[in-house]
């Protein structure tokens, strides 16, 4: 499939759709209208969701959605954690750690993708829970703004910390399996 044509599958109009969401969710956020950003959020989840069933429901796995479905995943994640400090409502060390990590694995993917040296580039364990941490920390963020009644202070506590430990934790993760993938050789390559 060629590159443009790709654009036209389906799983990637939803993924440019998620891409297209972050805008109107940072303008709600700013302008203090936590419904509309949540009710954007959730649209975005949804989407994230449905894209990957569509891809395998129609058998429209392509190259760019492989490197577009992490992107706009991080760019969403990424976006909230700034404007939601911005805020006031997610401390800034938690922040930092995410951008540094999410910043750290975009230069390493960059770097072995240029280099030729990019192998096998899926998510660590770690990995995976921290992202469904963020998620559910930010989720829980935007819902502490729309139903102040329900006592969430302890569980976005809990979740808050627990992102500022998994994301320098997954991080190095990450960096240990990358570095043991490209010093070992692919079977069939000399040592």
């Amino acid at each position: 499939m060629n590159f443009l044509s790709q654009f036209r599958a389906i799983p990637n109009l939803l993924t440019l759709l998620r891409l297209f969401i972050i805008p109107f969710l940072v303008i709600e956020i700013l302008d203090a209208r936590y419904r509309g950003a949540f009710a954007l959020f959730v649209l975005a989840g949804v989407s994230d969701g449905f894209d990957g069933l569509v891809a395998r429901w129609f058998s429209q796995h392509t190259r760019l959605g492989q490197y577009l479905d992490p992107i706009a995943d991080k760019l969403l994640l990424s976006t909230l954690f700034v404007v939601l400090t911005h805020m006031g409502l997610v401390p800034r060390y938690v922040t930092v750690l995410v951008f540094s990590r999410d910043v750290g694995i975009l230069l390493i993917a960059t770097l072995l993708f240029a280099t030729g040296t990019l192998r096998d580039f899926r998510p660590s364990l770690l990995g995976k829970l921290n992202t469904l941490a963020q998620i559910v920390g930010l989720t829980v963020v935007l819902v502490d703004r729309i139903a102040p009644s329900v006592d969430v202070g302890l569980l976005k506590l809990a979740l808050l910390r627990a992102i500022a430990v998994l994301a320098p934790l997954s991080a190095a993760q990450y960096a240990w399996i990358v570095l043991r993938r490209v010093s070992t050789p692919e079977p069939g390559e000399k040592a």
